[in-house]
């Protein structure tokens, strides 16, 4: 461990939660924002495994932002849909790139680190005026953010084909025949790699791949 002035640095999910496990369980505001449903989990979390999920208190107001990609997965989609139901969560999903983050009560921040040695260092933040900072980040992508459910009925039918179209840029088919093995014409096709690739976030369709692999999708 590493500590600063305003900033303390952990290594790892477990040193994270054993540090502050106790803000979850009393905290009575809690902002998250997230790339996908791994960055916050943690091996020993019991049930569905997000440790940014608290027992469900009628005092809590928890609101989650995560990007399009997590929707590419069917069993990611239906964790998000159990937390808001189970846990009185507000999740929107933003377009936008996020900063991975958790905020307490507007008094402490965690930010995501990069990963090294397979652990992922986070900055606990606690100097007021950088903890404004992010909330005002979070603030930000929270309100140019869509509600769940709007953006996922828009997403069904690409989580539906993304495994067929992922596979068929993996193998590098050409645009033709991949939308014939699909029964789409060309340009349909192109439109849905390009909305998937919007999905991931990539900029690229190798760049797409990458991100695919990363969330597990292939």
């Amino acid at each position: 461990m590493q500590t600063g002035e305003a900033v303390t640095v952990v290594q790892g999910d477990e040193e994270l939660l054993a540090r502050t496990a106790h803000l979850f369980a009393h905290a009575t505001e809690i902002s998250c924002a997230a790339n996908d449903l791994g960055t916050w989990v943690v091996t020993h979390v019991p049930q569905d495994g997000d440790a940014m999920v608290p027992p469900r208190r009628d005092d809590v107001h928890l609101r989650k932002v995560y990007r399009p990609g997590v929707l590419l997965d069917p069993v990611a989609a239906r964790g998000l849909a159990r937390a808001r139901e189970e846990h009185g969560a507000h999740i929107r999903i933003t377009t936008e790139e996020v900063n991975e983050t958790i905020l307490f009560d507007r008094r402490l921040a965690i930010l995501a680190g990069d990963v090294r040695a397979g652990r992922r260092s986070y900055g606990v933040i606690t100097q007021p005026e950088a903890v404004q900072g992010v909330a005002s980040l979070f603030e930000a992508v929270w309100r140019s953010a869509v509600d769940l459910d709007v953006f996922d009925a828009r997403i069904a039918e690409i989580r539906a084909i993304a495994p067929q179209v992922l596979d068929l840029l993996g193998q590098g088919v050409k645009d033709e025949t991949a939308a014939r093995a699909m029964g789409m014409g060309v340009r349909t096709y192109r439109r849905r790699v390009a909305e998937l690739m919007a999905a991931l976030g990539a900029e690229s369709r190798f760049q797409a791949g990458v991100r695919a692999r990363e969330l597990g999708l292939v």
